[in-house]
């Protein structure tokens, strides 16, 4: 028998009806082991030795494949045909190795293929090779140097920038590329231009639009008519004159399909085609690529899609051009088209993302689809065929047309036009495209139509022309659009930071740190990220370069090539780090706090238009307005005369409200003529009734979701300072009940005896005008649904019901819980990443949240058999480092905080001498 070890449940299903009964396939489930997230994983005093740890999920995974090799003959090691997949398959082989699980007699052989199709396992079967060896060492020192970039980082960060959660190789590079854009939009001066339009007349009737080109012969350029006085001379000069053509110039050119997609491209054009996240687009394509059941079979439709090779193989051409031939004719196929990559530090020659059959036509398989699947196939596989299709020919014409002014002057007008000769690849395919990005990069006018895709009448030199119509546009210059998920890929890959497997992940990590927000599919990062990074482009500038970053690349793909020692690069850049480490280690806050005052002084001390200073605190007029750290509530603006001046306000105010300006805006006066003001603090604006007197504190509101500080009235500041609100005595059951407002919202509570029944309102206006006729129903209904929680809540609201579980059945339920949207099914509940709008979430990735949380040790998976958890229980006796394991966070979780480790067996392990120096460095 020959075991067979793959990473997915759903791959090795496939793999095992392939193979037979003489292959016994099991799944890993991805990496069995990793570093421990905690001080000394990795030792440079050591020589960079690594202690890893399995997973205790993988401990029973290992005994399985340890049991099989028991009366097996072969073990082959068939993971992913990538670098994580080579680093997989050396662990699991080394901790066979270290259990001596593994007999001398049996073989190893590492087989990797590019798609899950019977043809492909069967021939890579035939190909064993072992392990790659300058591959798995560029995983470990691309592991190593994250480690390390990590856990030393981070605790600088928590102790001189408190709140901040982390910092990482690349991650902090993608989120310094995602600040750097917002500060030219913050930056940017808009000015005003504007254009003059001619809607212009042949002989036959038939329009032309041109544009003013040039004035007297100089050419015209974009900012030069800056005025509408300017603007509206040049048009009337222009009405009711003769234009004449002075020259015609018409041009063939070729316009040639892309490359198919790699896992960049891939990610790219979902987005922009379809709408899906980076993560979205990976998630699908793996089930697409691990196989789906077409009529009773199990098929994997797409290749590996990680990847960032754009070759394909000659068998797989030969196939597409053959159906291009049948489908278009072969005029549509001229001759094989051969692709290279373009992006910087490019590696691993894996073929592109494409369908295992091009025969298998979109139209043929939607009806085994899900939706979202059969969308992302019908775009692999439209740009797959496209590229080895013809190009399309296209004429363009260029009509320059000249007329005498009134006043005088020679005016040259232009027009644009194409014409599309011979479609081909476009017959299938063309690329999507961001909107504003293209004309912007390439300095058009972004408010004009796309000129060169205008149809020109025949037009010849001396013909004349009239005009219809003449317009003088207004139009403002505009600042360089936020990255999108799309656009932030694409420069990543430009740059060379980053690979094709972290590209989802990175995006994940900037939003779930809090760093970066996601609005309107566009990255706007957060003041906590922005932060982050000045603190790292101030002390550890080296380390957030594009060109460090990439360089660091460079010589990972050096050491997969077996060009370069991987410990090498470890000790250059460890001795270099440290030092940098070293350098800050004496800083005060205080320091560190002024040093962000600068850098970010444009954008939490934005100029106020007068003159005046904008750090001169508007409270007390003296003094000077600082970024301050609370280690609770993170960071916020202060005055700097406290105690004296309480001044507070957040990082940055809100554009609308402008709150910083209103604080202190008298609203009006109560009854006993106490003053309603408008304050703000570092939690964001609110109300206030008096002052304070002695101990005793003023009464005050915060002011809820969706109303703007800037317009709150005297009369809703009353009715917000009037709560909570008394609706009554419940008429049966005595007690009060009250309307209030809450940290989850608006509420109704009864309170009887000690004992309390909170129900949640749908709005705001509910708290003012609940009756207590409603309020009684409400609470009844409340305690009719059993909930006996002392701050109870109504049920979780349905968002999106998707179906049965494709293969354990049973219902899958997006719900809205009381910290956001989770999927459940069988007991087990995922929370949806905030990046993911809870309505669109489908069954493919509902199943892979699910997946993830079990993975992780959440939830609770039915109920095991009599005797099963005992049994369990006994034989995975928790060791040392699996206790450790289940104590330190997760792998996107903040790190534990550096502290000596414990020694593993006959071994002494000691933290990174810097992380020693450093955990004794005085904040």
């Amino acid at each position: 028998m020959n075991v067979v070890i793959v990473e997915s449940a759903a791959k090795a299903k496939t793999i095992n009806k392939y193979l037979g009964s003489n292959y016994k396939v099991i799944a890993s489930y991805g990496h069995v082991r990793d570093l421990p997230p905690k001080d000394g994983s990795v030792e440079p005093d050591s020589d960079f030795m690594m202690h890893w740890e399995v997973d205790p999920k993988s401990q029973k995974i290992m005994r399985e494949i340890a049991e099989a090799l028991k009366k097996a003959d072969k073990l082959i090691l068939a993971t992913d045909p990538d670098r994580e997949g080579e680093a997989i398959s050396w662990h699991i082989l080394q901790i066979l190795r270290e259990k001596k699980a593994l007999k001398k007699e049996t073989e190893v052989e590492r087989v990797a293929f590019n798609a899950i199709t019977k043809q492909s396992i069967l021939a890579a079967l035939k190909e064993p090779r072992q392990i790659d060896e300058p591959l798995v060492d560029a995983y470990l020192a691309r592991r190593a140097l994250d480690y390390l970039v990590g856990f030393t980082l981070s605790p600088v960060l928590w102790r001189k920038l408190p709140g901040s959660r982390s910092a990482g190789r690349v991650q902090s590079v993608a989120l310094r590329l995602v600040c750097d854009r917002e500060a030219e939009i913050e930056a940017f001066k808009t000015e005003e231009y504007w254009t003059i339009e001619a809607l212009l007349s042949t002989a036959k009737g038939e329009d032309v639009r041109a544009r003013l080109v040039n004035i007297a012969g100089t050419a015209l350029k974009k900012l030069d008519i800056k005025d509408e006085a300017t603007a509206t001379a040049i048009r009337k000069a222009l009405i009711g004159q003769d234009f004449r053509v002075a020259s015609v110039e018409k041009k063939a050119t070729k316009r040639n399909p892309y490359a198919p997609f790699t896992t960049s491209t891939l990610q790219m054009d979902a987005s922009r085609k379809l709408g899906f996240s980076a993560k979205q687009t990976m998630q699908i394509a793996q089930r697409l690529y691990e196989g789906v059941d077409i009529g009773g079979e199990t098929v994997g439709l797409i290749t590996y899609m990680r990847t960032d090779g754009v070759q394909i193989v000659p068998e797989a051409v030969s196939q597409i051009r053959d159906l291009i031939s049948a489908e278009f004719g072969r005029n549509y196929t001229p001759f094989a088209r051969e692709y290279k990559t373009k992006a910087k530090n490019a590696q691993e020659a894996h073929e592109a993302i494409r369908p295992t059959d091009p025969r298998r036509k979109p139209d043929q398989v939607r009806k085994h689809l899900q939706k979202d699947q059969a969308a992302l196939y019908e775009l692999i596989w439209k740009r797959a065929i496209a590229s080895q299709m013809a190009a399309a020919d296209i004429e363009q014409t260029t009509a320059e047309i000249e007329v005498k002014g009134s006043d005088g002057k020679v005016y040259g007008v232009r027009a644009n036009g194409s014409v599309l000769m011979f479609d081909g690849f476009l017959k299938v395919y063309e690329e999507g495209r961001d909107d504003r990005v293209r004309t912007i990069e390439k300095g058009k006018d972004d408010t004009s139509e796309d000129d060169d895709n205008r149809r020109l009448p025949p037009l010849a030199v001396g013909d004349h022309l009239k005009d219809k119509e003449i317009n003088a546009d207004q139009h403002f210059t505009q600042p360089p659009p936020r990255f999108s998920e799309a656009t932030l890929v694409k420069r990543m890959e430009e740059l060379g930071i980053g690979r094709p497997s972290t590209y989802a992940s990175t995006m994940a990590v900037l939003v779930d740190r809090d760093y970066v927000r996601i609005d309107k599919k566009r990255l706007v990062p957060e003041d906590k990220g922005r932060l982050v990074i000045a603190f790292l482009e101030s002390f550890f500038k080296r380390y957030v370069e594009y060109d460090f970053t990439a360089d660091l690349e460079e010589k990972l793909d050096l050491i997969s090539n077996n060009e370069l020692e991987y410990k090498v690069v470890l000790r250059d850049f460890w001795r270099d780090f440290m030092a940098a480490v070293g350098e800050i280690k004496d800083l005060r806050v205080g320091d560190v706090l002024e040093a962000l005052n600068e850098m970010l002084g444009p954008h939490v001390f934005p100029d106020k238009g007068d003159g005046s200073d904008p750090r001169l605190c508007p409270k007390c007029g003296s003094g000077r307005l600082s970024l301050k750290i609370s280690g609770k509530y993170g960071a916020f603006i202060g005055c700097g005369n406290y105690p004296e001046c309480n001044y507070t306000r957040q990082l940055t105010q809100n554009a609308d409200s402008d709150a910083a300006a209103l604080d202190g805006k008298v609203l009006g006066y109560n009854d006993d003529g106490v003053a309603v003001t408008l304050r703000t603090g570092r939690f964001g604006p609110y109300i206030q009734l008096g002052e304070a007197v002695g101990d005793e504190k003023p009464k005050r509101s915060s002011i809820p979701k969706g109303i703007d500080a800037a317009t709150l009235d005297f009369e809703k500041a009353m009715q917000l300072l009037s709560l909570p609100r008394e609706v009554g005595m419940h008429p049966t059951e005595g007690g009060a009940i009250t309307a209030g407002l809450g940290r989850f919202g608006p509420f109704i509570v009864h309170e009887n005896d000690g004992a309390k029944t909170y129900v949640n309102l749908e709005s705001l206006e509910d708290v003012f005008s609940v009756g207590l006729n409603r309020a009684v129903t409400l609470i009844a209904e409340k305690r009719a649904g059993g909930g006996k929680s002392r701050f109870q809540r109504n049920a979780p609201k349905v968002v999106k019901d998707l179906g049965a579980h494709p293969s354990e059945g049973g219902p899958v339920q997006v719900l809205e819980g009381r910290y956001g949207p989770y999927v459940t099914h069988n007991k087990v509940n995922a929370t949806v990443p905030r990046a993911k709008d809870p309505t669109s979430l489908t069954m493919d990735e509902a199943v892979a949240l699910l997946a993830e949380r079990i993975a992780n040790g959440g939830g609770k998976k039915g109920k095991p058999a009599r005797g099963a958890k005992a049994k369990a229980t006994k034989d995975a006796k928790p060791t040392k480092a699996t206790k450790t394991a289940k104590s330190a966070p997760k792998a996107e979780s903040k790190p534990a905080a550096p502290k000596a480790a414990k020694p593993p067996a006959k071994k002494s392990a000691s933290a990174p001498a810097g992380a020693k120096k450093l955990a004794r460095a005085k904040a």
